[in-house]
């Protein structure tokens, strides 16, 4: 029906139609696919939720005398020295260190990265490696996003394209990176926005490949690569949406043009800190199969229920729940009403479609084309041999 070419022009002259995916459902329900699909240009999804496969490459600048850094903390929060001399990986879900060398977990890489895009300063303290290039042996200062040259997000791991439902089954509390889960099935957590996500109205990863244009933390981004753990090949539903975790995609985007609304830092109590993250992916309508994947509803998406009171990679599950069953607050295990609260922040994840569609109404927003698909044949591989020590 149209071109990705053809959607740019009209966006451009501001003319392009463009829904939220639940702005698209609803049509949908109302005047079927085929009538949707020549109505509408462009449908955009939206998740805020945490991320803690994320970081973010920073430059310092040279100093004077020169330094190698080869050990450096950002407000106390390791980053990792290993490559150029002044360039840095801060981890969203490295804790805050003590002098001896332990960790505060309660702040972390998630939240210097805020202060960071929130233009706070952040007090750096770097030891280097003496050479002839670079005699000096220490460094501290204090910076800001505007006195540092790179600094954008690199995300090896975001948006899953599904994810599970935690429950403990056991007999004391756990502490697990979905939160807090309560013994004897006290409660149940989910991470997936479901209906509104980004991937799952594009199960087949036919619109989003490497070169994808994004909103990522209130600024523009890019589709950098398949995320880690990404497992296409996890089993589908008839509609070909997955039953667990499968697709991931890496991200990139630069960080001085996000904003703190859409980039949070968060600590699980017991378990550590991470990333809350907002992520919208705009969704040509090229045709009438793509109004038909987006056209899923939670009741038609489902995950599994796992029981982490189990201590092993593949755990025990409980069955298959619905997105519907999910946000409706409670669902049944073996005869028991267990409460359910999601991860994701509904409210927030719509936020996200909402501010891309209007990026995309007023032209600051157009498309590209991938310039490679995400591939659908990896498998996942996992570690079953190990030494005891």
């Amino acid at each position: 029906m149209r071109t990705i070419a053809e959607i740019n022009e009209k966006i451009n002259r501001k003319c392009a139609v463009v829904w939220t995916v639940e702005e698209l459902k609803t049509r949908v329900a109302e005047i079927g696919v085929t009538k949707a699909a020549k109505e509408v240009d462009v449908i955009t999804t939206g998740t805020f939720e945490p991320m803690e496969s994320s970081g973010a490459i920073i430059n310092l600048g040279h100093t004077d005398p020169p330094i190698k850094i080869r050990r450096c903390w950002l407000d106390g929060v390791p980053a990792y020295s290993g490559f150029g001399a002044v360039d840095l990986y801060l981890g969203a879900s490295c804790g805050v260190e003590t002098i001896d060398g332990e960790e505060l977990r309660e702040r972390g890489g998630g939240h210097v990265i805020e202060d960071l895009i929130a233009g706070k300063p952040v007090q750096v303290r770097a030891l280097g490696q003496v050479t002839d290039c670079y005699p000096r042996a220490t460094f501290e200062t204090s910076v800001t996003r505007d006195t540092i040259n790179q600094f954008y997000l690199f995300n090896p791991r975001n948006l899953y394209q599904n994810f599970i439902v935690g429950v403990n089954g056991g007999d004391r509390p756990l502490h697990t990176y979905l939160g807090p889960l309560q013994p004897r099935l006290g409660n149940a957590v989910y991470s997936n926005p479901g209906a509104i996500s980004p991937l799952l109205n594009d199960p087949d990863l036919q619109l989003v490949g490497i070169g994808t244009r994004i909103f990522l933390g209130g600024g523009i981004g890019y589709v950098a690569w398949e995320g880690t753990q990404h497992f296409p090949l996890q089993k589908r539903l008839a509609n070909h949406t997955p039953i667990g975790p499968s697709a991931t995609l890496a991200l990139i985007g630069d960080a001085k043009q996000m904003d703190a609304r859409w980039v949070r830092g968060c600590y699980f109590k017991s378990y550590g800190p991470s990333l809350m993250l907002g992520v919208g992916v705009p969704l040509p309508v090229l045709n009438e199969t793509v109004i038909e994947h987006c056209a899923v509803r939670d009741k038609d998406l489902v995950a599994p229920i796992v029981d982490f009171s189990i201590p092993r990679r593949v755990r025990p599950t409980f069955g298959l729940v619905s997105y519907a069953q999910l946000k409706s607050g409670k669902i049944t295990i073996e005869g028991k009403a267990v409460r359910v609260a999601p991860l994701a922040s509904m409210f927030l994840s719509r936020q996200v479609a909402l501010e891309l569609k209007q990026w995309i109404e007023a032209g600051t927003f157009t498309l590209t084309e991938p310039v490679s698909p995400i591939p659908m044949d990896r498998a996942f591989l996992p570690q079953d041999r190990w030494t005891d020590f």
